[in-house]
């Protein structure tokens, strides 16, 4: 695995994505983190963003909602709360879920619950960032 380090992205439902890349970018909690072959052991958890994948010269994109992330030994393995690559994301789907959390949030705060609402809004966001590239 000579300049490349394994990437394994797991969902409670499946494994989602395992390729040896060249880099990626990750979502951490405190911000994004960059990671390449040889990072020093590391544990994080993750927030809701955009995984940005490098392979072979082109660029993968997965939409993750939270988890956790652990590098150690040239491989990464990201424990997601849901993942889905960019391909396998249903475009008018995600935009319907957008606009019904605009609606939400439009409404008076004493008849929401105003942080689903954000979250979901976030959510909806990611997952069409993604599916545009």
């Amino acid at each position: 695995m000579s300049g490349k380090i394994l990437l394994e992205v797991v969902s409670p439902q499946r494994m989602v994505y395992k390729e040896e890349v060249d880099a990626f970018t990750i979502p951490g909690t405190l911000g994004y983190l960059g990671i390449l072959p040889n990072h020093a052991p590391i544990i994080s958890s993750l927030n809701i963003g955009i995984l940005s994948v490098k392979r072979d010269g082109h660029e993968d994109k997965i939409a993750l909602n939270g988890g956790f992330l652990e590098v150690s030994q040239n491989k990464a393995v990201v424990l997601a709360e849901t993942a889905e690559v960019a391909c396998d994301i249903d475009l008018k789907r995600a935009e319907a879920a957008k606009e019904r959390a605009e609606q939400r949030l439009s409404k008076p705060a004493d008849q929401i619950d105003l942080l689903r609402a954000e979250m979901a809004l976030k959510r909806a966001l990611t997952r069409i960032k993604a599916a545009r590239g």
